[in-house]
């Protein structure tokens, strides 16, 4: 059975998020500007049933879907693109595949004891982010 992912998570450090943004094609002021926040992490996983969002001083992004179920994503807050993105599980790892323009889209979250971690890829790049949980 996975894990119950329920909870708040503090940034804590991420590794190559520059390089990540430029293979989704981001310009570079607003790459400058995106690797000096520190998004939180919220998750509401009932079931099936899973909300992200993922909290900023500049906005907010929301993740709602069920998971096994393909959906549109609309990315046009991060990048200006939809996909079609399907989130499942592979053993206790959260896995999300971000079909679309882009070759290798998509990212994966885990728990390690209290800290959440996160590997998104686009194309050859891989960012990493680590989070706390605080509650």
């Amino acid at each position: 059975m996975p894990p119950n992912l329920t909870g708040y998570y503090r940034f804590v450090s991420q590794e190559n998020m520059d390089n990540y943004l430029r293979a989704l094609d981001i310009n570079v002021v607003l790459r400058k500007l995106v690797c000096l926040l520190k998004p939180d992490k919220e998750i509401i996983h009932t079931g099936e049933h899973m909300v992200i969002r993922t909290i900023t001083s500049l906005r907010d992004y929301v993740m709602d879907f069920d998971v096994g179920v393909q959906f549109e994503e609309d990315l046009g807050p991060v990048d200006g693109r939809k996909c079609q993105t399907t989130v499942s599980w592979e053993g206790d790892q959260l896995v999300c595949e971000q079909l679309g323009e882009k070759r290798n889209r998509g990212w994966r979250h885990w728990l390690e004891g209290d800290r959440l971690h996160l590997r998104m890829t686009a194309e050859d790049e891989v960012c990493v982010q680590v989070f706390q949980k605080v509650k």
